[in-house]
């Protein structure tokens, strides 16, 4: 099963090929390089509605967008948050007017957005948002207080969509409210990054001390409603995307395996030919999912556990074909770069958090158990 590619879909690839090779990113800020593809017009092209700046485009060419993008080796979005994950909210839930102040920025790469969901007791179970903002007065204006965590380029964004609790003494999914927060208020927002086991900061940890937000998407107490709709769209035509990544950082531990003669031990062969036929199976079901007519329940629980697990192993893969050779360091040590990693020593340490990050593997069984099998769910207290 595939997609079939038509004369216009090829028509396309040749079109996005032509402009990412006219387009190199070597040296360009992240932020630079947003603008570059706003003004191109490719952010915001599988948006179900156009006229805010983006140009619109098939689920075919999506995913042909986000294949050819994988194998430019472009650089990693700063605007991936706002796309894909603001921007549907928006269309789905939002008022015209929010539509209309923060897509087109979004679609010109000028405003990037991170997600204020995670909290030190409310990682991956959301029912346990403590964060509160309660409303200045009479107005509409709401005051913004707690810490939210894990969150991803907090560093770089321009906006915070933030779950918070706005009804007091609330529990559980009840009283939450899906706020949109702007970063820069001195005294108010304070960003911290978390240095991770890589030696890298993409996630952060973020304070709000009464930070003002005049923006709620989908009404007060419909939080819940809105971040689970939200939930669904960071798992579909990026995954393809990302399994293009998964199948050039396998092919690069079959060839180290070649050249330290690990491949010669069957028990390595078969490990790796399970990692080849598994990065398949991936692929046929994220097709599957595409084609089918929307709505699956289940799925996007099933791609999570999926490509996590995968991922996993193939960091413990790439370190076991190294052999010695793992524990040592691409560069002696000096004051000046304390720490650094070659490319597999990094998919190694950085994909122990990939069944942890984006909803626990625990998490999505319980979905699968309670939400497609049926199963009792869990006692809380």
């Amino acid at each position: 099963m595939d997609f079939g590619f038509g004369a216009e879909d090829e028509a396309f690839r040749s079109e996005v090929r032509d402009w990412l090779g006219a387009h190199p990113a070597e040296g360009v800020s992240r932020r630079a390089w947003e603008r570059e593809l706003g003004r191109g017009g490719w952010i915001g092209i599988g948006w179900p509605e156009g006229g805010y700046g983006n140009r619109t485009a098939s689920l075919v060419q999506q995913v042909v967008w986000a294949e050819e993008y994988a194998r430019a080796k472009a650089p990693a979005r700063s605007g991936h948050i706002g796309e894909k994950l603001l921007a549907p909210t928006l269309i789905q839930h939002g008022t015209e007017e929010q539509k209309q102040r923060f897509l087109p920025p979004v679609a010109r790469g000028e405003e990037l957005w991170c997600q204020g969901y995670s909290e030190p007791g409310a990682g991956s179970d959301l029912a346990g948002v403590r964060t509160a903002a309660v409303r200045d007065g009479t107005t509409t204006t709401y005051r913004v207080t707690g810490q939210k965590i894990w969150t991803s380029l907090a560093h770089e964004a321009d906006w915070c969509f933030v779950l918070a609790r706005t009804e007091p003494g609330s529990r559980r999914h009840h009283g939450l409210s899906f706020l949109l927060v702007p970063m820069d208020q001195p005294g108010r927002v304070d960003v911290r990054p978390i240095r991770q086991m890589t030696g890298t900061s993409e996630f952060n940890e973020v304070f709000f001390d009464g930070a003002v937000a005049e923006q709620v998407v989908g009404g007060e107490g419909n939080g819940w409603r809105v971040a689970m709709s939200l939930l669904g769209f960071e798992r579909g035509v990026s995954t393809l995307a990302q399994q293009i990544g998964f199948a050039e950082e396998l092919g690069q531990v079959i060839r180290t395996a070649v050249e330290t003669g690990a491949a010669g031990d069957p028990v390595v062969r078969e490990r790796l030919v399970r990692q080849w036929a598994e990065l398949r199976t991936m692929r046929w079901n994220a097709l599957r999912t595409l084609g089918g007519s929307g709505g699956e329940t289940g799925a996007p629980s099933v791609a999570k556990l999926l490509w996590g697990g995968w991922h996993q192993r193939l960091g413990e893969l790439a370190m076991l074909v190294r052999g010695a050779g793992a524990a040592v360091a691409p560069r002696d040590w000096s004051p000046e770069q304390p720490y650094e990693l070659d490319p597999l020593q990094h998919l190694f340490l950085f994909s122990r958090a990939d069944t942890i990050y984006g909803g626990s593997d625990e998490v999505q069984r319980t979905i699968i158990a309670e939400r497609v099998l049926g199963l009792p769910k869990e006692p809380r207290g």
